[in-house]
């Protein structure tokens, strides 16, 4: 096993490297919440978490499922809405 994950099948890079955005996500995401429940404003971040739950499952699954350019667009919108809803958190949260 090395760190590139090339020693790895196609499908098992694919899955290491979304697990890895997984992880790269729960810092911006875990933040955002970190901060709604210390501040006590989680009134905020609860009517979106789902759905940024249901994107970034969406975004890994289609990530493991293929690679065709309209697999990459779709998952490109999975990670859009995930960046919209970190932007109007960011906004409610911050008094932006």
């Amino acid at each position: 096993f090395t760190p590139d994950n090339a020693g790895l099948s196609p499908f098992m890079q694919r899955l290491a490297r979304a697990h890895a955005n997984c992880l790269e996500g729960l810092v911006l995401f875990g933040g955002f919440m970190v901060l709604a429940v210390v501040s006590g404003r989680s009134a905020v971040t609860d009517p979106l978490a789902l759905m940024l739950l249901g994107a970034r499952m969406l975004q890994s699954l289609i990530h493991l499922a293929s690679i065709s350019p309209v697999a990459v667009t779709l998952r490109f919108t999975a990670f859009a809405v995930q960046m919209a809803i970190a932007v109007w958190w960011a906004v409610k949260l911050h008094g932006v």
